[in-house]
């Protein structure tokens, strides 16, 4: 046998470069749900990832404010160790990340999907083409505008949660997602979806990776109103591009 010839075989075609850890357990969702939404039928149909799991990388908001440290060499650096094994596409399922988004993916020769314009391209996968878009994420995300302007963009009016709301809600699901108290997150969340519907939302997106964790998908259809999933969007997102 020529295992160089193997060797070779192995390794052709393109794979997927996950930037995870951001949180944790976020990334090792998004890994399974690109298995989960595949229509595969065997292994070998399965969209290949490699997923780069760094935790190390500093807080994202206290980054972006200037209160911690700069994460964005770190997250150039997983971006960099990806594309050097070989990744055809960057996928980062953090949203507050996104907020670096415009030098990442200047820096790499390889495109980084936008989890933004994901989620815009599952609320129209979903028949969801105008009305209000009720916004859940970080202080950091919402406050700045990730979302806003793409939604302006495209058509939609958009809503979000007070600052205290913010912070009662997003924020402390978001921080027992982050210490793996699962289950406690989903009251905050599901509160905050409440809120959102009451005040005239037509569907909530779930805009911060670790909120999808507190609001499993079985209880999603008792909330009584659409709900558009940010790590969800980006699977089918990196699936469109394989």
């Amino acid at each position: 046998m020529d295992i160089s010839a193997l060797n070779h075989t192995c390794h052709e075609g393109r794979f997927l470069g996950v930037l995870g850890g951001m949180g944790p357990m976020a990334g090792a969702s998004f890994m399974a749900r690109l298995v989960a939404l595949s229509n595969a039928d065997c292994d070998q149909q399965h969209l290949p990832a490699i997923l780069w799991s760094d935790p190390r990388i500093p807080g994202r908001s206290k980054g972006y404010a200037k209160l911690g440290p700069d994460p964005l060499p770190w997250m150039m650096h997983g971006v960099n160790r990806l594309v050097s094994m070989g990744a055809g596409a960057i996928a980062i399922p953090c949203n507050t990340a996104h907020l670096w988004y415009e030098q990442i993916s200047a820096a790499v020769q390889v495109p980084v999907l936008h989890i933004v314009q994901a989620v815009i391209d599952d609320l129209r996968r979903q028949g969801i083409h105008q009305g209000c878009v009720g916004l859940m994420g970080t202080s950091a995300t919402l406050r700045l505008g990730l979302y806003q302007r793409a939604l302006e963009k495209n058509g939609y009016r958009w809503m979000m949660p007070t600052e205290t709301e913010i912070a009662d809600y997003c924020s402390a699901s978001i921080t027992l997602v982050g210490a793996n108290r699962i289950a406690e997150a989903l009251k905050p969340a599901a509160e905050c979806v409440s809120i959102l519907k009451s005040r005239g939302a037509d569907v909530v997106v779930l805009g911060c990776t670790e909120l999808p964790l507190a609001l499993p998908h079985p209880i999603r259809p008792g909330l009584g109103i659409p709900i558009v999933d940010s790590i969800d969007a980006l699977a089918l997102a990196a699936m469109d591009w394989y």
